[in-house]
């Protein structure tokens, strides 16, 4: 728990915090945090004009401040956290809390274990960095991928109980562990996908990230004692290099799970099929099952025994019921989700933004036609410089066209990123004009691979998903790769559709 400064706690009655001045209501606290990009601090005069009660930092109280100035010594962000649990009656312990992480895949396991606890007739929510599910309601949890800011978390959180809930599964970023996002969120099981190469431009290594990850794992054992009882596992990876580390800084009790070795669960019998995935999955010694799904990609089974670890192995769901809850689950959006306009050939959006997870989805989508694989994707700005040199190099290897485009450049020169991923695409065998191009407008970029298609090809779209923006210097442009291909197929095909979104790199003109 962070430390407060010397003197007397102000008696002061807080209805809310924010480290948003924008957002700041009357009888709110405001934490003044720098950020990435600013300074929270700054803005203190705005979160007084727009009703502040008081205001948290780390700093001094500023001149001449008319509302009371709480400073404290170490981690402001957990200092929110807990402030905004306690403002909502710590909603976590009242809570079977199931906190899903890794570098790949977080997303698509999470809404597994979702629809196989609902299958399962238990009342769960669900906090993904697509959305909120809340009962029978969807809430919106941002434009990109991360973790909700603490105070939103523990907001869903206290909905959940008021709804009646019983369980609920946070997906859960690096960024968000190691910015105290999560903390008073009382997790009673961790879940890992694996730990592959991404944000290192925030964490500076490999092993710093995989520390990150692992707070997840640390936390469990913290975990304040529970009416509910407290359950303290953790759902580990044998296949992936993070699970030495994951294993030693886990509780006890844990579940593995494997499509190499023998573990707590593993999967053999593999066949990834156009329209559905198959695999044999051995719940130990004890019981085997042959688990169905409509998601396409070898990566996806390990997604799915992860999902039946933590619901079958820890929480004790029938694994007869979660495996029919399998073969029903519906697609996530933006992952591997399929466009079509009647186009004689195949269109893909996936949310890969990875080295690794591009490479897994080339693999997939190759195997999901028998003409040739189109690829268009980005390499963000301001983020891992390494990346916009492996994943060229993974393109250029699997697909036979690839499309280098924006993606975030954020105030980074995008004509300097694709002038990076350029030269690694030359450097792993590529021609540029042969196999692949640059194209810095994004809507451009998928009309020209879409234009490229034959019958019988594929075009795969990574890196966006389901996101709603793409930024430019510090502007969020609104953007979704699912509208820009149907806008560009119904382009392409001379029939009504709608309009491609613009971005500053358009040659066209707004709403033209």
């Amino acid at each position: 728990m962070p430390a407060f400064a010397a003197g007397a706690i102000p008696n002061v009655r807080i209805r809310g915090v924010s480290m948003d001045s924008r957002t700041i209501q009357p009888g709110w606290l405001f934490a003044a945090i720098k950020g990435e990009s600013a300074d929270g601090y700054n803005y203190i005069p705005q979160a007084v004009a727009n009703g502040a009660a008081a205001v948290m930092g780390t700093q001094p109280a500023p001149d001449g401040l008319k509302v009371p100035y709480l400073q404290i010594s170490g981690d402001i962000h957990t200092a929110v956290a807990c402030l905004a649990a306690s403002l909502h009656d710590f909603p976590a312990r009242k809570l079977r809390m199931i906190g899903v992480t890794g570098t790949d895949g977080k997303t698509t396991t999470t809404s597994m274990i979702y629809h196989i606890l609902r299958s399962a007739g238990i009342q769960v929510g669900m906090i993904t960095t697509v959305s909120a599910q809340i009962g029978g309601r969807v809430l919106d949890t941002g434009f990109h991928v991360t973790t909700p800011e603490s105070p939103d978390i523990q907001a869903y959180l206290a909905e959940m109980v008021r709804a009646g809930l019983t369980h609920c599964i946070l997906e859960t970023t690096s960024h968000g562990l190691a910015q105290g996002r999560v903390d008073a969120c009382d997790f009673d099981a961790a879940v890992i996908t694996n730990v592959t190469h991404e944000h290192l431009d925030y964490h500076g290594s490999y092993e710093n990230y995989l520390r990150a990850k692992g707070l997840l794992f640390e936390s469990l054992s913290k975990t304040p004692r529970k009416r509910i009882g407290n359950l303290r596992a953790a759902v580990l990876n044998k296949d992936d290099q993070s699970y030495a580390y994951l294993k030693r800084v886990s509780p006890e009790r844990q579940v593995s799970y494997s499509m190499q070795n023998e573990a707590s669960l593993w999967a053999d019998e593999i066949d990834n099929q156009p329209t559905e995935l198959g695999f044999t999955c051995h719940f130990g010694e004890e019981k085997t099952l042959r688990v169905r799904t409509s998601m396409n990609g070898i990566y996806n089974v390990s997604n799915c025994l992860a999902a039946l670890g933590l619901c079958v192995n820890l929480l004790g769901v029938p694994a007869e019921t979660a495996v029919r809850a399998l073969a029903s689950l519906p697609g996530v959006p933006g992952r591997m989700e399929r466009i079509d306009l009647g186009q004689p050939f195949s269109a893909i959006v996936d949310f890969a933004h990875t080295p690794n997870a591009l490479a897994r989805a080339l693999e997939t989508a190759r195997g999901l036609t028998r003409g040739r694989l189109i690829a268009v994707f980005g390499s963000a700005g301001l983020r891992d410089r390494e990346k916009r040199k492996m994943m060229p190099a993974v393109s250029v290897r699997l697909a036979d066209l690839s499309f280098l485009t924006a993606e975030d450049p954020r105030t980074e020169s995008l004509d300097a990123i694709l002038q990076d991923m350029a030269l690694a695409a030359v450097e792993a065998g590529g021609r540029e004009g042969g196999n692949f191009w640059r194209v810095p407008d994004r809507g451009d970029a998928i009309r020209l691979a879409l234009q490229s298609a034959r019958p019988g090809d594929l075009v795969i779209v990574c890196g966006k998903g389901h996101e709603q923006s793409m930024c430019f210097e510090k502007t969020e442009y609104a953007w979704d790769d699912r509208q820009a291909v149907r806008a560009a197929l119904a382009e392409l095909l001379g029939v009504p559709g709608l309009q491609m979104p613009w971005l500053p790199t358009s040659k066209e003109k707004p709403g033209a």
